[in-house]
């Protein structure tokens, strides 16, 4: 083969657009439609891929496959997608850990985590935790079976060395698993990074538009996939056809949703930058936050939520009411900016005038104009 016949390697925006399709055939949609099934015509002996809807579906394979061609591009790996983001989180945690095996969870990670952390030792799973930053983790991971990695973690944004934590934990027989929610795909590889696993929230920033429940696993191992697909079928939770449909036509704009995204996150938190009535700024975006050398050596994009404090409770919630253009709503990542007082919900360990903020596709002037102006506001000065 000359250099001539060499396919070169694809951008993440073509990528993204094409990602998961079949093969074209004539008359036919590019991107099929939902198959609404939930048993397969299927006389004789039980064989090929489509049997029974709990197990597997059309619209699923095509999904997982443009998700494995996001998060590895040019690799095999498996993809396994889930009903929700917590679905693929309890699979991976719960189908790889036994009775008196150890587990290594965040202590600041998603506020769920902890309800997790009481099943896990209902069942005599020993669980220790650490936080986030300066790879804190590390201190308590000898001899678990299997290590939860958040980063940048949720809400705080801190930020952990995968590659750093991936070694020390594969030395000792550990597995690991990496949320990769916050990034995406395309701001964070984990499995390049040496992670077992690959697990996100698909209702965030992968599919971007708030109107459906997702999420998955990616790994390179067909024998962890497998048990993280068996856990799937017992405990059915299976990804509706719709939404997965859903799914697959949102990628196609995730590199255009993302970089106005992680360019309006670093804008607003630029002009959050010294200003009096906002401490406890974090962006890894930032080269002064404390993540940023972390984040710029393992990261492609520093992603769209920023956090920071207001004086107190009664402060932010002026400035939420003040907000024009962003919305007073939990989650993240889509295309409509998001913010929400985050300890409304309980369960953070943050202050009570703690903002949580996701950066959407609005034009950067019009959104970092309306941050400012309802600072303002709130501060008196509006």
């Amino acid at each position: 083969m000359n250099d001539h016949d060499r396919t070169p390697p694809l951008g993440d925006g073509t990528r993204a657009v094409r990602a998961g399709l079949p093969e074209p055939v004539k008359n036919e949609p590019t991107l099929p439609g939902p198959v609404f099934a939930a048993h397969f015509h299927l006389p004789g002996d039980v064989e090929g891929p489509y049997t029974y809807g709990r197990d597997t579906n059309p619209t699923w394979t095509l999904l997982e496959r443009a998700i494995g061609e996001l998060e590895a591009p040019g690799e095999e790996v498996h993809t396994v997608v889930f009903a929700s983001g917590m679905a693929a989180v309890s699979a991976v945690l719960l189908a790889h850990a036994r009775t008196g095996e150890t587990v290594v969870l965040p202590d600041d990670g998603y506020q769920a985590l902890p309800l997790l952390r009481e099943q896990l030792e209902a069942y005599g799973i020993d669980v220790r935790t650490a936080p986030t930053g300066e790879d804190a983790q590390l201190a308590v991971l000898d001899g678990a079976r299997l290590l939860w990695i958040e980063t940048p973690s949720n809400p705080g944004l801190d930020v952990c060395d995968v590659r750093r934590l991936v070694d020390a934990a594969h030395s000792g027989g550990t597995l690991v698993a990496v949320d990769n929610t916050l990034a995406t795909p395309l701001g964070q590889r984990p499995l390049e990074l040496g992670a077992d696993f690959s697990v996100a929230s698909g209702t965030k920033g992968l599919t971007g538009h708030g109107d459906l429940l997702l999420g998955y696993v990616v790994c390179r191992s067909s024998e962890l996939a497998a048990r993280v697909r068996q856990w799937r079928k017992i405990v059915g939770a299976i990804p509706g056809p719709m939404e997965a449909w859903l799914a697959h036509r949102s990628l196609a704009t995730i590199q255009l949703r993302a970089q106005r995204q992680w360019a309006n996150a670093l804008a607003v938190a630029e002009a959050l930058t010294g200003r009096a009535d906002v401490t406890g700024l974090r962006y890894p975006g930032l080269p002064a936050d404390p993540a940023h050398k972390t984040a710029a050596r393992q990261m492609r994009g520093f992603g769209s939520v920023v956090s920071f404090t207001l004086p107190d409770r009664a402060h932010a919630e002026r400035f939420m009411a003040a907000l024009h253009l962003v919305e007073d709503a939990t989650s993240f990542g889509g295309v409509r900016s998001t913010a929400e007082r985050r300890g409304r919900w309980g369960g953070d360990a943050v202050p009570e005038g703690f903002i949580r903020f996701s950066a959407g596709a609005e034009d950067t002037d019009d959104l970092t104009a309306d941050v400012l102006r309802a600072l303002d506001i709130a501060g008196g000065a509006g």
